[in-house]
C-alpha cells in the first residue's frame, strides 16, 4: 500500500493526525474525537473531528480497532509521521551522560558493545541490539607466553594492530624452546593470512610433510590455530539485551505479539540479516512493523544506526527493537548518539 504524501493533507487533517499519533505513542490507546476536541487550539467540534478521522482512515493512515473505540495510527500512518512530521532533537544531557558513562569503562571492545546494548535497553525500555559482522583478522605475528606447566597464553597480533589473547592447553613436557619454535614458525609461515587461510596452509604443509617443525612445537601450532579458529567461529555476531523490557504493562492484552517477538529475538540469524541492510547506510534506519516480513506477525519496530572504525569503514550496527508504539522522537537521536559514541571509541 502506497503511503499518502504529507502534502496531500490539509492543515486541519495534519493537526488531527498529529494529535492522534502523539497521543497513541504516549498512551498506547486509541484516541476519540471527544478527547481531541478538548485540546486547546483546534476549535473543532467532535463531529468535525470524526469526519476528518474518517477521511484519514480511508487514506489508510488511521484505523479503528473496535467500534466507537477511537482511532490509532496504522503502520503506514506511523511511517508518514516519522518521515514527514516528527521533530527530532539532540538526546537530552541526561541521556548522553548515561550512554557515555556505560561506554567509558574501557576494556575489550566486546564489553563496550555489550554496554551499548544495555544503555539503549535501559533508556528506551526496549531490547538493545548490536551487530558485529564476522571478520577474520589478517595475522602479523604469533606468540606463546607460558603461564604454568600446562597452559600458555596464545597472543595474536593482527595487521591492523589489534592484539588478542587466549589461553591454550599445552602438550605434555613442552619446553620454552618449543614455544619459541612454534611462535617463530607461525609468524614466518602464516603472516599475512587470515585464520582460515592459515589453517589450510598448515594442513597442506603437514600432510605433505613440508612443515619445518616437529614434535611438541608442531602440536602447539595446531592447537594455536584451532583455538583461534574456534573462537572466531563462535564469536556472537548479534548481542541482544533487555528482552524483559518487551513484556510491559500492555503485554497481557497482546501476549501472542510478545511471544512472537521473543521468538524472533531468539532467531538471531534472521535479525542479523535484517540489520545488514543498515550496514551500507550513512544514517539511522527505521523499520516499522510489516515493512519487514520478519516482524510482520509481532508488529515490532527496529531503529538501527551504523558505527565506524578509525578509517571510516562501517564495522557494525547498534539499535533497539520494540513495539511499533515507540517514542521515536526520543529513541532515534539516542540510537544515533550511541553509534557516534561507539565510532569514537573505535578510533
Amino acid at each position: 500500500m502506497s503511503i499518502t504524501p504529507i502534502t496531500e493533507l490539509n492543515s486541519r487533517a495534519r493537526d488531527i493526525f498529529r494529535v492522534v499519533v502523539e497521543s497513541y505513542l504516549g498512551t498506547g490507546a486509541p484516541v476519540g474525537s471527544r478527547t481531541i476536541s478538548k485540546l486547546a487550539g483546534l476549535n473543532l467540534s467532535p463531529a468535525s473531528i470524526r469526519n476528518v478521522m474518517q477521511d484519514l482512515e480511508e487514506l489508510g493512515l488511521l484505523a479503528a480497532p473496535h467500534t466507537s473505540a477511537g482511532r490509532m495510527p496504522t503502520e503506514s500512518g506511523l511511517r508518514l509521521f516519522v518521515d514527514g512530521m516528527m521533530q527530532t532533537a539532540e538526546p537530552s544531557a541526561e541521556d548522553r551522560r548515561a550512554i557515555e558513562a556505560r561506554l567509558s569503562d574501557g576494556g575489550p571492545i566486546e564489553e563496550a558493545l555489550s554496554a551499548a546494548t544495555l544503555a539503549l535497553s535501559g533508556l528506551s525500555a526496549c531490547a538493545g541490539i548490536v551487530m558485529v559482522p564476522k571478520r577474520e583478522p589478517v595475522m602479523r605475528q604469533f606468540g606463546f607466553v607460558p603461564l604454568s606447566r600446562n597452559q600458555a597464553l596464545a597472543v595474536l597480533v593482527g595487521e591492523d594492530g589489534s592484539v588478542e589473547n587466549r589461553v591454550v592447553d599445552l602438550p605434555d613436557n613442552v619446553t620454552p624452546s618449543a614455544l619459541n619454535e612454534a611462535a617463530n614458525y607461525m609468524s614466518a609461515r602464516l603472516s599475512g593470512l587470515t585464520l582460515g587461510e592459515a589453517r589450510l596452509r598448515l594442513r597442506a604443509e603437514l600432510d605433505a610433510d613440508r612443515a619445518a617443525i616437529n614434535g611438541a612445537a608442531r602440536e602447539l601450532v595446531e592447537r594455536g590455530i584451532a583455538i583461534w579458529s574456534s573462537d572466531m567461529e563462535n564469536r556472537p555476531v548479534l548481542i541482544v539485551r533487555g528482552q524483559a523490557n518487551l513484556i510491559d504493562e500492555t503485554a497481557s492484552a497482546d501476549l501472542e505479539r510478545v511471544r512472537q517477538l521473543l521468538d524472533e529475538l531468539e532467531g538471531k540469524q534472521e535479525i542479523s540479516r535484517l540489520l545488514e541492510s543498515a550496514l551500507a547506510g550513512t544514517a539511522t534506519k527505521i523499520f516499522i512493523g510489516s515493512e519487514n516480513k520478519l516482524f510482520s506477525l509481532s508488529g515490532s519496530s527496529v531503529i538501527a544506526a551504523p558505527y565506524r572504525g578509525g578509517d571510516g569503514r562501517v564495522l557494525g550496527v547498534v539499535g533497539v527493537i520494540g513495539p511499533t508504539r515507540l517514542n521515536y522522537a526520543r529513541v532515534i537521536p539516542m540510537v544515533d548518539f550511541t553509534a557516534q559514541t561507539l565510532s569514537r571509541l573505535m578510533r
